[in-house]
């Protein structure tokens, strides 16, 4: 079973989210803080990460620049999640970032960008 780090500030959206993807077989933790984000997925060592943009402390592009210089996480898929389709821009570059899920998501829309980034 695979598992899937959510990192997302909107307990709403989080929970459903993780409702949906535990359904599909995936298994699913979830962090809320940005500023612990780095330290939850190097522990819990996910085969992907779902990254929101807009988080406390850390938004998700510094994440996403602070896992890619850790040799440990440099490695793991990101599929970033965003109200904002302009967000993608603050992405350009970083090679873990394999896809962007515009809120709000269909479950179809979130698997194919899941199942595309973990190939």
């Amino acid at each position: 079973m695979k598992r899937i780090v959510i990192v997302e500030d909107d307990p709403s959206i989080a929970e459903m989210t993780k409702m949906m993807l535990q359904r599909s077989g995936f298994e699913v933790l979830v962090c809320d803080n940005g500023r612990e984000a780095v330290d939850f997925i190097k522990k819990a060592r996910p085969a992907l990460i779902l990254l929101d943009v807009m988080l406390p402390g850390m938004d998700g592009s510094a994440i996403a620049r602070e896992l890619s210089k850790i040799e440990e996480t440099a490695f793991i898929p990101i599929v970033v999640t965003s109200a904002l389709e302009e967000s993608k821009q603050l992405f350009n570059g970083i090679t873990q970032v394999r896809g962007f899920c515009s809120k709000p998501f269909t479950l179809k829309k979130l698997l194919d960008a899941i199942n595309t980034a973990l190939k």
